[in-house]
């Protein structure tokens, strides 16, 4: 006959219970009793229902130990362990919700805790921005509005941007595995500044695919700075915790990605006055000191003749430098002022460019597969337009991804 001792009985009972599955992810559901809380920070309480009651502790990092209060109906996720020190059962809780919430609610909070205990919403690893981006990813639907509104506050802002559509479906079963798969494709391109994540707003349930763990897996995983701009501003999704910057809209991700060209033009403009300023500070300086230098003079030796020659020459050499400075400034700011005037689309057109868009849908024509032989187009030059008709297709190769256009 075998005779174990107390610690021994606990610690086998110890590890059968972290052998079972269903005692190590387990959500009860109860009202609270006995709540105490020491300096410690820790919450130690009763769950019970008219047959039972149950011993718990929660520790101070868990989430929602402020819903704790004694009468208070909750649900508890935790698992089941024993307190080998006095040999009780007791459940180590590390989610509180109140009950009556739902059980998406309640997966989001469990899932929230996952990925935080792993490190994936720590500040630290967020990554920033790049101030002038030149190829930005975006992952949403080709059929939605955002898709548009990100477009046109894109070419609004900053139109040297070039913007890469990761086609996805957003909503329903299929939304999850087709963001993962996009940001599959956009970790393959080179050069990707930025990924924006977007869709509109919705109910818990028609935003759940931004809280499924692979999909903040796979925003974590993503080679470029992810910018989540999902749903609307009281919307906060699991991805929103994961990406490097949480935007409010789809159309604040977008404001946020790119810089404001008239910002731009004002900081040029304020560079020119100051460079300006300094110019003229420089002119007057060397005014006054001139000033006193002809003072010394007159009031120096009498050989006046001699000094004369020697100011006229210094004002002369100086006069010559402060032109050519003068005129380099004004160079530089007018080159600034051309470059600017150049991103306008206007002056593109009169280079010589055009805009061809499909006449049936108004898509604009970037490749020669866009469009098949007898399809009307519009062409937008610098002054007019043209309507044509395809009488011949030759496709090149632009050596990228090709589009797959209605995913």
């Amino acid at each position: 006959m075998a005779i174990y001792s107390v610690s021994q009985l606990t610690s086998y009972l110890k590890e059968q219970l972290e052998r079972d599955a269903l005692l190590q992810d387990i959500w009860v559901a109860g009202e609270v009793a006995n709540l105490a809380r020491p300096g410690s920070g820790h919450s130690y309480f009763s769950l019970r229902d008219a047959k039972g009651s149950f011993r718990c502790v929660m520790f101070r990092n868990s989430v929602g130990t402020e819903r704790l209060e004694n009468g208070g109906a909750v649900v508890v996720h935790g698992r089941v362990s024993i307190y080998e020190v006095r040999g009780e059962l007791q459940l180590v809780a590390d989610i509180v919700q109140l009950e009556g919430v739902g059980e998406l609610q309640l997966k989001f909070e469990e899932l929230n805790l996952k990925l935080r205990n792993e490190g994936l919403f720590e500040p630290s690893r967020k990554r920033p921005l790049r101030t002038f981006p030149e190829r930005i990813g975006v992952v949403t639907s080709p059929t939605g509005a955002v898709w548009q509104d990100i477009q046109m506050v894109v070419a609004r802002r900053y139109p040297l941007v070039e913007l890469l559509l990761a086609p996805t479906a957003v909503q329903g079963n299929a939304a999850a595995p087709g963001i993962v798969e996009a940001f599959g494709e956009l970790n393959g391109l080179p050069d990707v500044d930025a990924v924006i994540l977007a869709r509109g707003g919705g109910s818990l349930e028609d935003l759940w695919p931004f809280n499924e763990e692979p999909v903040a897996r796979a925003v974590y995983s993503s080679r470029a700075p992810v910018i989540s701009g999902v749903g609307h501003e009281t919307d906060v999704t699991i991805a929103d915790l994961v990406a490097d910057v949480r935007a409010p809209t789809p159309s604040a991700a977008a404001e946020i990605a790119v810089p404001d060209r008239a910002d731009l033009a004002t900081r040029l403009l304020v560079a020119d006055q100051a460079l300006a300023a300094g110019v003229w500070a420089h002119i007057g300086m060397k005014s006054d000191a001139m000033e006193r230098l002809e003072d010394r003079v007159r009031r120096g030796r009498p050989d006046l003749d001699a000094k004369r020659l020697h100011i006229d020459d210094q004002l002369q050499r100086a006069a010559t430098r402060l032109t050519h400075a003068l005129e380099v400034s004004t160079q530089r700011s007018e080159g600034l002022r051309l470059r600017l005037e150049a991103l306008s689309p206007a002056e593109t057109l009169r280079r010589g460019y055009a805009i061809v868009q499909r006449r049936r849908d108004g898509v604009v024509v970037s490749e020669a597969a866009q469009v098949g032989v007898g399809e009307s187009l519009d062409v937008a030059l610098g002054s007019g337009s043209l309507e044509t008709e395809v009488t011949s297709v030759t496709p090149g190769n632009s050596g990228g991804d090709e589009s797959d256009e209605g995913n």
